[in-house]
C-alpha cells in the first residue's frame, strides 16, 4: 500500500467514525426524549437529522475519490467498499433515530403514557449492538462483529413480543390507541437499527475476510 493510499484510507475511517458518532448520540437522544418526555430533546434530534445527511453526502464524495486517484485493489477495495455500505446503513440509522424522535415529539404533547419496560430494553441492547459495531470497525474485529450479527436474533425476538403487549394495552386502554401503535412503531424502529448495526458488523467481516455472509 503506498503512503498516500494509507493517508486517504485513515482519514476515511476517521471521517465515518465520525459519523457514526452523530448517529449514535441521535439514537441516545432520542430514546432519553421518549423515556423522559423531552420534547426539545427530540426536537434537537430532529433537525440535527439534515447534518448526518451532508456527512453522508460527502463522505461518499471522499470514497469515489480515493477510488478514482488510487484504483486500490484486494484488501483496499473491500475497505472502501465496506465503508461506503458502512456509510449508508449510518445514514439510516440516522433517519431511524429522527423517526423514533417524531415519536417522542408526538407523545410528549399527550397525557402520560407508560413507555413498557421491553422498549427500554430493547433500547439498551440496540444501543449496544450500535457501539460494538463502530468498535470493530475501529479495531476490524472481525470475532466482534460476529458476536454483533449474533444479537440480531434477540432483538427481533424482543420485537416480535411486543406486538401481543400490544395488543393487551390496545385492550386495556382503547381510549389510547394512537399512543400505544405510536409506541409499538419506536419498537419497530429499533429492530431496523439493530438490521443497520448488524450490517455494518457484515461489512466488517467482508472488509477483513472478503467473506460476504448478508444473505447466508
Amino acid at each position: 500500500m503506498s503512503k498516500h493510499l494509507e493517508r486517504d484510507l485513515a482519514g476515511l475511517k476517521k471521517k465515518l467514525l465520525g459519523i457514526g458518532d452523530l448517529v449514535e448520540g441521535a439514537t441516545r437522544k432520542a430514546l432519553e426524549a421518549l423515556s423522559e418526555r423531552r420534547l426539545d430533546l427530540a426536537q434537537e434530534v430532529i433537525a440535527g437529522d439534515e447534518l448526518v445527511d451532508e456527512r453522508e453526502v460527502h463522505f461518499e464524495e471522499e470514497c469515489l475519490k480515493v477510488l478514482a486517484l488510487n484504483a486500490p485493489v484486494a484488501a483496499d477495495l473491500r475497505m472502501v467498499i465496506a465503508f461506503l455500505k458502512a456509510n449508508n446503513d449510518l445514514e439510516r440509522i440516522g433517519d431511524l433515530a429522527k423517526n423514533i424522535a417524531q415519536r417522542a415529539e408526538f407523545l410528549a404533547t399527550q397525557q402520560d403514557v407508560e413507555i413498557p419496560p421491553r422498549i427500554r430494553e430493547l433500547g439498551r441492547r440496540v444501543r449496544s449492538m450500535l457501539s460494538d459495531a463502530l468498535d470493530c470497525v475501529v479495531n476490524t474485529d472481525v470475532d466482534k462483529a460476529r458476536l454483533v450479527i449474533e444479537q440480531d436474533e434477540e432483538v427481533d425476538r424482543l420485537h416480535g413480543e411486543f406486538y401481543a403487549v400490544t395488543q393487551e394495552r390496545l385492550v386495556a386502554y382503547p381510549d389510547r390507541t394512537e399512543e400505544i401503535i405510536q409506541v409499538l412503531s419506536v419498537s419497530r424502529y429499533l429492530e431496523r437499527i439493530a438490521d443497520q448495526a448488524t450490517n455494518i458488523a457484515e461489512d466488517v467481516v467482508f472488509m477483513v475476510e472478503g467473506e460476504v455472509i448478508r444473505h447466508q
